[in-house]
């Protein structure tokens, strides 16, 4: 099928050169970007379609913006893409995360430095034994932002797959058995949270040479059990934004420090 056509926006995003910032914030959640462009200068609407929602406005007098990706690799990489070809080139990931140790709690912040490729996006970019690993100062910029700001911060590698269920309701499916014996090396090798969009993303942004990484609020127990109201509470995705507003905000101090 080909993509040429007249309208210069993006075929998924709807979004033309101008609408967005080179500095993007991806949440999973199209109703999250009003909440995250809240913290901008002049936030305004500029698309949405399908599951795809853009605002956009300044952070440190640069023009940033936030655009969801939905749920999963798919959507993830075609927002990334998409973003890139109208002049995006620094992401920063934005949502929620399962434990993977229990020494991590819900309400602590997961910083993503690299993740284990168990989805399938990816392998449509580079082989499985390239490394989905994000970029480094980007990853050092959420830290600090974190750190300063008081959180409990763990900085590690991420579990990215494909199936919500397969996850939660691993007992129920019928390859139970790999599921558990997967999720047990994971946890072995010291993976810190699971989550569904930042091997994709990592690899997309390696192939396409520009800087990603992530920041996650933690959520849940890695034996499944459920969360108080107290743990609920701590764990609202409302609490991660300050922090990547301000890691934003310190890339971006930077960049111009450097130019």
């Amino acid at each position: 099928m080909s993509m040429e056509r007249d309208d210069p926006r993006q075929y998924h995003l709807a979004l033309a050169e101008g609408d967005v910032g080179r500095y993007v914030f991806l949440p999973g959640d199209p109703g999250r970007c009003e909440l995250i462009a809240s913290y901008f200068d002049e936030p305004q609407k500029v698309a949405s379609h399908r599951e795809y929602e853009t605002w956009s406005g300044y952070l440190e007098g640069e023009k940033v913006s936030v655009t969801s990706t939905g749920i999963g690799g798919p959507s993830a990489a075609i927002a990334m893409e998409e973003l890139v070809a109208i002049g995006s080139d620094t992401f920063v990931r934005v949502g929620t995360s399962g434990s993977m140790q229990e020494h991590i709690k819900p309400g602590d912040i997961a910083v993503v430095s690299a993740a284990i490729r168990d989805e399938g996006t990816s392998v449509h970019y580079l082989p499985l034994e390239f490394p989905a690993v994000a970029d480094v100062d980007l990853t050092q910029a959420l830290t600090q932002a974190a750190r300063g700001m008081g959180a409990t911060v763990h900085v590690g590698v991420s579990q990215s797959k494909d199936s919500f269920y397969g996850q939660h309701s691993p007992g129920r499916m019928p390859v139970a058995g790999r599921l558990a014996e997967r999720w047990s090396a994971w946890m072995g090798g010291g993976a810190i949270c699971s989550e569904m969009e930042a091997a994709s993303l990592y690899i997309v942004a390696s192939v396409l040479r520009v800087r990603a990484s992530g920041l996650m609020m933690v959520m849940g127990h890695p034996d499944q059990s459920p969360m108080t109201p107290d743990e609920w509470e701590a764990s609202k995705v409302e609490n991660l934004l300050p922090v990547a507003i301000e890691g934003m905000r310190e890339i971006i101090r930077r960049d111009k420090a450097a130019s």
